[in-house]
């Protein structure tokens, strides 16, 4: 942005939550339930509210919605979706396309977490990586997948 932005009157608060589509929502409840240990905080099998419907663009959608928290304390939870109707085609998942993200999650000891994980036969992009330089340098970092390609990242910080 090259001009000055004029002083907003509004502030955004917290991240309040990260949203995933998914194909099969009870599969990913699973994934994230399960194997990564996520608590599942809230599950609507059916949403049809009118407002859902114009929030998203599709009229007489319906869709399917659980939330986790990683931990109590965290304030962010994460939204999977399902559309039972309405349903698109999955996307490229790749680092590398703009538009796309990744979720970081913090573990407190990575190799356990990553012996762990690829017991269970979750897929990683690369082994674990030693990050050798910035402010996390010493902090441990991999990729992974989730089941419908969403690219999660394991990362412990350097031990102090």
């Amino acid at each position: 942005m090259d001009r000055e932005q004029p002083k907003a009157t509004w502030k955004i608060g917290e991240f309040h939550h990260v949203g995933l589509t998914v194909s099969d929502i009870e599969h990913s409840i699973g994934f994230y339930r399960d194997v990564l240990g996520m608590t599942l905080v809230r599950r609507r099998p059916k949403v049809d509210a009118e407002y859902v419907a114009e929030q998203t663009g599709y009229p007489g959608v319906e869709l399917s919605v659980a939330s986790f928290k990683a931990s109590a304390e965290s304030p962010l939870s994460l939204e999977l979706v399902q559309y039972l109707t309405h349903a698109g085609e999955a996307s490229e998942t790749a680092s590398n396309r703009p538009g796309n993200a990744h979720l970081c999650l913090l573990v407190d000891d990575f190799q356990a977490c990553f012996e762990s994980l690829s017991a269970t036969g979750v897929r990683f992009k690369s082994a674990p990586v030693t990050i050798s330089a910035g402010p996390n340098k010493g902090g441990l970092v991999a990729y992974f997948y989730d089941p419908d390609g969403y690219l999660l990242e394991l990362f412990q910080p350097p031990i102090a």
